[in-house]
C-alpha cells in the first residue's frame, strides 16, 4: 500500500504509531501540522483553530458558519486527497480514512483504548489532574464525533472502514508498527473496477503545494 491512513481515539497513541511506520517505511508524514501549514498559504488558517473548538460550529445551521465550513473542509479533502495521490504517504487523522474510503492502495487502520486508559495517559503526557484530563479527553471525542459524522455521514465508532483496529492498551507500539507494515505489504485481491489512489482527481496547484511541503518533487507508484 502506497498509503496508509491512522485514526485514532484521543489519547490512544496515534501520534507515536503514526511517526513510527512512516520512519520504518521510510513515507512521508502528513499530520496535523502539515496539514495546517498547505491549509495556512491558501488563507485557511482558521481550520485547526475552529477544529479545535466544542462541536457547536461543526454542527450549527448559522448560513454564514455554515459557508465558511464548507471551503475549510473542501480544502482539507483536496489536501488529502493530493497526499495521497502522491503516494508514500502516512496520514494521521483529519478524516483521512473517509475522504480516501473506497481506494483499493490505501490500508485504514484505528487506533483505540479503553476511556480509563486514555485519560491516564493524557494526565501523564500533559501533567494534568485527573479530572482535567478526563474533560479533555470527553471535549476531544464530542468534537471529532461531531466532525466525522457532520461531514462524511460515518459513525465515529464504526469499524467497517477500516482494515485493522488496534487496542494499544493492550499493544505495544513497537508490535502494532509491524502488524501495520506487515498489513501494508500484503497484496490483497479487490474487485477490478475499484479504483486507487492514481485515479483520485486532484488540483494540480494544491499537487504542487503538498509536494513543495514535502519536498518531494516526484509522484511515488
Amino acid at each position: 500500500m502506497s498509503v496508509i491512513t491512522i485514526s485514532r481515539e484521543f489519547g490512544s497513541g496515534g501520534d507515536l504509531l503514526a511517526q513510527s511506520v512512516a520512519r520504518t517505511l521510510g513515507y512521508h508524514l502528513v499530520d496535523k501540522a502539515f496539514v495546517g501549514a498547505v491549509l495556512c498559504e491558501y488563507g485557511v488558517a482558521e481550520f485547526d483553530v475552529e477544529y479545535e473548538k466544542q462541536p457547536g460550529f461543526w454542527e450549527s445551521f448559522d448560513v454564514e458558519r455554515a459557508a465558511r465550513r464548507d471551503i475549510m473542509v473542501r480544502m482539507l479533502n483536496k489536501v488529502i486527497r493530493a497526499a495521497a495521490r502522491h503516494g508514500n504517504v502516512v496520514i494521521l487523522g483529519r478524516s483521512g480514512y473517509a475522504i480516501l474510503a473506497g481506494l483499493a492502495d490505501v490500508l485504514h487502520v484505528r487506533l483505540h483504548a479503553p476511556v480509563a486508559d486514555r485519560i491516564e495517559t493524557v494526565r501523564i503526557e500533559q501533567n494534568l489532574s485527573s479530572e482535567d484530563a478526563a474533560a479533555q479527553v470527553k471535549e476531544k471525542d464530542r468534537i471529532r464525533t461531531a466532525f466525522i459524522e457532520s461531514f462524511y455521514h460515518v459513525p465515529w465508532n464504526a469499524l467497517h472502514g477500516f482494515d485493522i483496529a488496534i487496542n494499544t492498551t493492550r499493544v505495544p507500539v513497537e508490535v502494532a508498527t509491524r502488524w501495520v507494515i506487515e498489513a501494508a505489504g500484503l497484496r490483497v485481491p479487490s474487485p477490478g473496477d475499484k479504483p486507487t489512489t492514481k485515479q483520485l482527481e486532484i488540483d494540480v496547484v494544491m499537487a504542487q503545494a503538498v509536494a513543495e511541503r514535502l519536498k518531494c518533487d516526484s509522484e511515488h507508484v
